[in-house]
């Protein structure tokens, strides 16, 4: 299994005036550190206006400065959002590109729409039809990054005419791919398109294994690539905060990762919103805080939050349900920079290394008993006729 570690910025009030700067250059030093002890991902989510939930609202910028300060570590956009009233397709063509080469190749493409309607109505997206916006601009920007030139396209949200768009990006045919999902129709949704199913949900074993088993059996039976190539993948989010002693782990990673869900909630449909004014962690701690995520849970560990002991156990559950890797939500609420690093110190000292060991038989063996499938869903993409060679576009100057 493979690890990842995951930024949506989050900034509870009361805000400092150099509070954003720094919230922005502590997860830069935390990359990099992650980058220095074997960590495969560093993740960047796309919002907007979701103000103390999410201030990551241009992640191209954010990942380029990550990319400049590190050497190994894939850098995923989780997710870039597609519907282009967000961002046209061509733009996103050329960032993903331009990014692939600016770190030597290590760009993990994530994709989706959004669902909040401070999000969608502030960029007047319809959500009825925001799926569709999406499935079309996907596909169209896989054929930008790999055609040359791109033939154009006249379809229901994208129009273009025909145009080379350049950089190409360094990973040929294009970066991988990989798709929001939040329900196992999501899941089954990225499998038939042949994209990695990032999982935003907060899945236990069990749950994990029902996903991992419909994905892998949707995806040998049913895949149509999306795009120029497939990425047979299953990755889940969970809490992150290692210590050797359990209530020390809790108690600074527990409330960062309680907030995370409580502000998650708040803007996809628990709470009503007024920009610039709403207090998301007022109302969190009237609510209860840290505790309303800890009722019930008594000495149990909570993700991976906990002593080594505890979180190698929560992941060899994942690990042998298939999971190909797990995105730690380490930075939450008001968690501290120094015990983010600590933590992940602690867990590549601790942890790490055995399942990075284990990971490369389960890869070779993955991709032996996937390839069969690999070419059958290959064979079923019907690629977009490429520009006849004759008669290139003539653009009028």
């Amino acid at each position: 299994m493979q690890f990842g570690i995951f930024y949506e910025h989050q900034l509870p009030r009361p805000w400092k005036p150099d509070d954003e700067q720094q919230l922005l250059e502590a997860a830069l030093e935390q990359i990099e550190l992650a980058d220095s002890l074997g960590y495969d991902y560093a993740w960047a989510v796309e919002h907007h206006f979701l103000e103390e939930y999410s201030h990551s609202s241009a992640p191209g910028v954010f990942l380029a400065a990550a990319a400049e300060r590190t050497e190994q570590i894939q850098l995923g956009h989780g997710i870039r959002l597609m519907p282009p009233a967000y961002n046209h397709p061509a733009r996103v063509a050329e960032t993903i590109s331009t990014l692939d080469l600016l770190s030597n190749g290590r760009v993990q493409f994530g994709t989706g729409e959004s669902s909040s309607n401070v999000e969608l109505g502030g960029f007047a997206i319809d959500r009825d039809e925001k799926e569709a916006m999406w499935r079309e601009a996907t596909e169209q920007v896989t054929n930008m990054l790999t055609m040359e030139p791109y033939p154009g396209y006249d379809g229901e949200y994208v129009s273009m005419p025909a145009r080379n768009v350049v950089p190409k990006p360094a990973q040929s045919p294009h970066p991988p791919l990989w798709l929001a999902c939040s329900s196992r129709s999501t899941i089954k949704q990225a499998a038939r398109l042949g994209m990695g199913a990032l999982c935003f949900d907060f899945a236990a074993a069990d749950t994990a294994k029902q996903w991992v088993d419909t994905y892998y059996e949707t995806f040998e039976n049913e895949c149509t690539p999306i795009g120029h190539t497939v990425n047979p993948n299953i990755a889940m989010v969970t809490g992150f905060s290692v210590h050797e002693d359990r209530q020390t782990a809790i108690d600074r990673g527990a409330s960062g990762f309680a907030f995370f869900q409580y502000a998650l909630a708040h803007y996809y449909g628990a709470g009503a919103h007024q920009p610039g004014r709403t207090n998301i962690w007022e109302a969190f701690e009237d609510a209860g805080g840290t505790e309303a995520i800890l009722d019930g849970a008594g000495d149990e560990p909570i993700g991976a939050i906990g002593t080594v002991d505890d979180v190698r156990t929560q992941l060899r559950g994942l690990e042998n349900a298939g999971v190909d890797q797990v995105i730690f939500i380490q930075q939450g609420g008001n968690n501290r920079h120094e015990h983010i690093c600590a933590s992940l110190e602690l867990f590549a000292e601790e942890v790490l290394e055995p399942f990075h060991e284990r990971d490369v038989a389960h890869r070779a063996k993955k991709h032996q008993e996937l390839e069969p499938a690999v070419r059958a869903a290959m064979e079923r993409k019907q690629p977009i006729e490429p520009m006849d060679d004759d008669e290139p576009p003539t653009v009028d100057p």
